[in-house]
C-alpha cells in the first residue's frame, strides 16, 4: 500500500507536467491544425531561460520565472510570424517537417550556448516529505500538481469566459466564420504560440526543478504524444484526463518493471489508435469525398 500511494503521487506529478505540455500542443494544433513536433524542445528553452536568470544571474524566483516566460513567448510568436506564417496553404507534411526541423534547431541552439553536460540548480519547491497513509510523499511533488491544477485551471477559465478565449474557441471551429466577425484570425495565431510556450515553460521549469536541467527535457516532450491521443487532439479538458491517465500508468508500469515507463506510454499510444483513433474526447471528422 505505501508503494502504491508513492507511484500514485509521482504519477500524478508527471501526469500534470504532461498535460501542461500536451495543452500548448493542443491549443497550436485547434487554432492552427499544425502538428508542433518542437513542443519538447520548448520545455527545455524554458528550462533553461530560467536557469540562467535564477542560478547565472542570481535574480529573484518569480523575475526568473517571467523573463523564462518572455522568452518563450517572444519565441513561440517569432515562429510563427517568420517560420510558420509563410507556409499557410502548403501542404500538412511540408509544414510538420518544418516542426520537426525547428525541434532540431532548438536543441542545437541550446548545446551550443549550454553544453551537453546537465546542470543543477537550488530547489524551488519546498523539499521534505508529509506522511499520506503512513508512505512518505514528497512535498515537492505534490506542490507540483498543486502548481499544474492552478495553472490548467486558469487557462480552462480563459478559454471559457475571456473575450480571447472566445475568439480562439471560434478561430478552432471556423477559421472564415470567426473572419466574417472581425476576428483576426493571424493574431489568434500568435496568441496560441504564445500561450503554447507559456504552458511548456511552467512545465519545464518543474521538471527542471524536480530533477535537473539537461538535454533530457526534449525526450519529455515526446510522451506528449500519447497524452494528446489518448485525450484527444483537439481537446482542452483532454489534456488533463490523458496526462493524469499516462502518468498514473507509466507510474505504476515502472514499480512493476524498472524501465517500462519508457515504454508503456507508446503502447497506450497503439492501442487508442486501433480502438479510438480520435482519443477520449476527440472529435470524429468525416470528409466526403
Amino acid at each position: 500500500m505505501t508503494q502504491f500511494i508513492q507511484l500514485t503521487v509521482y504519477g500524478l506529478a508527471n501526469g500534470a507536467i504532461l498535460a501542461l505540455a500536451a495543452l500548448g500542443f493542443v491549443l497550436i494544433y485547434k487554432a492552427t491544425s499544425v502538428i508542433n513536433f518542437a513542443q519538447g524542445e520548448f520545455l527545455l528553452v524554458g528550462a533553461y531561460a530560467f536557469y540562467s536568470a535564477f542560478v547565472l544571474l542570481h535574480l529573484p524566483v518569480m523575475l526568473a520565472v517571467m523573463i523564462g516566460l518572455a522568452i518563450a513567448i517572444g519565441l513561440g510568436v517569432a515562429i510563427e510570424r517568420l517560420v510558420l506564417r509563410p507556409l499557410v496553404g502548403e501542404e500538412p507534411i511540408a509544414v510538420i517537417m518544418v516542426t520537426i526541423g525547428l525541434s532540431a534547431v532548438l536543441k542545437a541552439l541550446i548545446q551550443i550556448f549550454y553544453g551537453t553536460t546537465p546542470r543543477t540548480m537550488p530547489k524551488v519547491l519546498p523539499r521534505g516529505s508529509v506522511e499520506i497513509l503512513g508512505a512518505a510523499v514528497p512535498i515537492d511533488r505534490l506542490v507540483a500538481v498543486a502548481v499544474a491544477a492552478v495553472v490548467l485551471a486558469a487557462f480552462s477559465a480563459f478559454f471559457r469566459w475571456s473575450r480571447h478565449g472566445v475568439a480562439m474557441r471560434a478561430v478552432a471551429d471556423d477559421q472564415q466564420a470567426a473572419l466574417a466577425q472581425g476576428i483576426s484570425v493571424p493574431r489568434i495565431f500568435a496568441l496560441a504560440w504564445a500561450m503554447a510556450a507559456a504552458s511548456a515553460v511552467i512545465g519545464g521549469v518543474l521538471i527542471a526543478d524536480i530533477a535537473e536541467v539537461s538535454q533530457s527535457l526534449a525526450g519529455f516532450g515526446l510522451i506528449v504524444f500519447p497524452v494528446v491521443i489518448l485525450g484527444g487532439l483537439d481537446s482542452v479538458p483532454g489534456t488533463i484526463i490523458g496526462g493524469t491517465v499516462i502518468g498514473l500508468v507509466s507510474q505504476y508500469a515502472e514499480g512493476v518493471s524498472p524501465g517500462a515507463s519508457q515504454v508503456v506510454p507508446y503502447v497506450v499510444l497503439v492501442v487508442i489508435l486501433l480502438v479510438r483513433p480520435y482519443g477520449l474526447f476527440g472529435q470524429p471528422r468525416i470528409e466526403r469525398v
